[in-house]
């Protein structure tokens, strides 16, 4: 316990957790008992562990799909997802930053499932050398008129020029209940960044940038108005957060 009698967060969190020796969880029990406000925490620790089981157990047992396994090869873009189990440890970590703050469970499951969602996709097509994408930077127009058809909101590819990275162009992708999109840039030493775009994570509302990280993937991701965004690639955090401030700006110029 500290000076003031209170007992640390962390020593809650690791009570919760069943990870304290006997002797100090008897001591935390005797403390909970004459203190009702560290017991309601400790009662909000355990829903929130029962909410994150709930919701992302069933994905440890989920085999990896085949083309996402192929992309998990070492090759360059497939650095994300190594196994279900780690999808799910990924997803769970953006879902308790967000649960932690007091945002609504749909509203954190949908950002977090975007953050997840576009590493994936961006795993899957960034190493395609002959059909990265659908169509091609020469068809913009016709790109972004039929990617806004299909998502039902006005989408169009942010230009990167000045960051380094010029589009290779873009594809529909599933998502989890509609249609998603996805636009994939490249520098002049081919190193590939992907924009992934979707209606789910949004209610019409705005976040700030949030950031994740497996290995040597990044993504930033965020929602503005009736779209979300997440832009992933492997650079350093710095560099990341430049392009996204830059795809940020151009899409609201």
């Amino acid at each position: 316990m500290t000076r003031n009698g209170a007992i640390p967060e962390s020593e809650l969190h690791a009570y919760v957790d069943d990870r304290l020796d006997p002797a100090r969880r008897a001591e935390i029990e005797a403390h909970l008992a004459a203190d009702p406000e560290a017991a309601e925490r400790v009662r909000a620790y355990r829903r929130q562990n029962e909410t994150l089981h709930e919701l992302f157990d069933p994905t440890l047992d989920e085999p990896v799909p085949e083309r996402l396994a192929a992309a998990l090869a070492p090759r360059r873009g497939a650095v994300w997802l190594r196994s279900g189990a780690l999808a799910a440890s990924v997803a769970t970590a953006f879902l308790l930053g967000w649960y932690l703050r007091g945002a609504p469970p749909a509203a954190v499951v949908a950002e977090a499932a975007l953050a997840r969602q576009a590493a994936i996709a961006h795993a899957v097509y960034t190493p395609e050398v002959l059909h990265p994408v659908e169509v091609r930077a020469e068809q913009e127009e016709h790109l972004t008129k039929w990617l806004s058809k299909r998502l039902g909101s006005s989408v169009r590819a942010p230009h990167l020029g000045a960051a380094g990275f010029e589009l290779v162009g873009g594809r529909l992708l599933p998502g989890g209940g509609r249609p998603a999109a996805q636009f994939m840039y490249q520098d002049a030493r081919g190193g590939r960044l992907t924009l992934y775009v979707s209606a789910e994570a949004s209610d019409n509302r705005e976040t700030a940038f949030r950031y994740a990280r497996e290995g040597s993937l990044g993504v930033f991701y965020w929602v503005d108005g009736p779209l979300g965004y997440a832009l992933a690639g492997e650079l350093e955090r710095e560099r990341l957060l430049a392009v996204a401030e830059a795809v940020y700006h151009d899409l609201n110029r």
